[in-house]
């Protein structure tokens, strides 16, 4: 027996919760003209797809493809417009951080709430209750009410709850991002622990490599349709050149809609401007593994500004740091700098993997403390390993070295 089964399915939302009278008028008229009124539209539209049980498939698409919307229908959070879902077995849905916690309750409460959710008696989730706790590490406050929660200590609560409950279908949509580097790899290796004892995992996540490494099938969403399933590798490759023309390329303007929260200093020195270029100079939306790169930074000092001090950094999307050059640390003093200029980074091998990144750059003052102008991860890098010098695909980064076999003789 299958573990789901999606029979040409189609899901239908409204955009605005406030109807006007022509709104209402639509809604009185024929059954077959209700889905066209303009502030409804399809979120899934006849889609189907089987999984088998133990299977691990990702599901990959662009935000708003209908990867969420597939998970909430397989956990029964919502219901289909039109086709059919059947799902076989026990579903742990981490779909929505805390979803189906109250906040006024403490965590100890709400581990049972839980429990009695999933259809498990207080027994039955008092036989689990010391696991959990340790799972999450929370010992310390699972007596206060979740309202007061992170949204860290959330992500581990819900998932040592859906974890430990013995499910056979478990759902992850993106909610570890939220957590620590060490707890999410605390929860890839119990996906991997339930994925040996045959649980079926669905997993979603805009982590190439976290989709590479657990799951051997792809399902690709894009508005609304299913329109590539198969081997992870060949569907995350196709997926790649798909969204080339879409990528956000670093540009000379600043990204002003991602400024805030996100760029501080005193200006004394101003970045106006990164760009990220190849070889030949010119910005493509891909960048290849083992190619040349530049990371230009254009800068503006309205007076002398002595000692300063320009930096990057990179980072893989979930935040973790990869690399971190600057002009100090790499022994390039710089005097002075007034007016307008560039400061360029070269980089004659990309050592980077498959995957989005995130780059970082600074002025500051060599002392390190006084810093001028700081833009937090606001330019996105795009890198494909296909076109590059190597061949590896796992990991984050190659370390482009070579190979020698000495056999001895005998």
């Amino acid at each position: 027996m299958d573990a789901i089964v999606f029979e040409n399915v189609g899901k239908l939302y409204r955009r605005r919760q406030h109807r006007s009278f022509r709104d209402w008028f639509v809604a009185l008229g024929p059954k077959e003209l209700r889905p066209n009124a303009p502030d409804r539209f399809w979120a899934l539209r006849d889609v189907s797809f089987t999984i088998r049980p133990g299977e691990s498939v990702g599901l990959i698409g662009h935000n708003g493809a209908g990867k969420s919307t597939a998970l909430k229908l397989i956990g029964r959070l919502s219901t289909p417009t039109r086709g059919r879902v059947r799902v076989n077995g026990r579903v742990a849905a981490l779909l929505e951080l805390g979803a189906g916690f109250h906040p006024e309750l403490s965590g100890r409460d709400n581990v049972f709430l839980s429990g009695a959710l999933f259809g498990m008696t207080r027994r039955e989730m008092a036989a689990r209750y010391d696991a959990i706790v340790a799972f999450a590490e929370l010992e310390d406050f699972m007596e206060m009410p979740v309202k007061y929660y992170s949204s860290g200590m959330f992500a581990r609560l819900a998932f040592s709850v859906s974890a430990q409950i013995d499910p056979e279908i478990l759902l992850v949509d993106e909610a570890l991002a939220v957590g620590d580097y060490n707890f999410q790899q605390k929860c890839l290796t119990r996906i991997d622990e339930l994925k040996a004892q045959g649980v079926t995992i669905i997993l979603v996540s805009h982590d190439r490599e976290m989709i590479r490494t657990h799951c051997r099938r792809v399902l690709w969403f894009d508005h609304g349709q299913l329109i590539g399933e198969g081997d992870g590798e060949a569907q995350l490759a196709r997926y790649l050149d798909s969204t080339v023309g879409r990528s956000l390329d670093a540009s000379a303007s600043l990204p002003s809609e991602l400024e805030e929260g996100r760029r501080w200093g005193s200006r004394e020195i101003e970045i106006t401007g990164v760009r990220v270029t190849d070889a030949a100079g010119d910005t493509p939306p891909v960048f290849s593994t083992g190619s040349s790169i530049s990371i230009h930074i254009a800068y503006r000092a309205g007076r002398e500004v002595k000692d300063p001090v320009f930096g990057l950094a990179i980072h893989r999307r979930d935040g973790v740091h990869l690399t971190g050059p600057n002009t100090r640390v790499d022994r390039v003093p710089i005097d002075s700098v007034s007016g307008e200029g560039e400061v360029i980074y070269t980089v004659p091998q990309l050592a980077l993997l498959d995957g989005g990144y995130q780059i970082s750059v600074a002025a500051h003052h060599a002392d390190g403390i006084q810093m001028y102008d700081y833009h937090d991860r606001l330019y996105d890098l795009r890198v494909d390993n296909r076109k590059g010098v190597v061949h590896e695909h796992h990991g984050m980064l190659s370390l482009l070295g070579t190979w020698q076999i000495m056999e001895k003789s005998s």
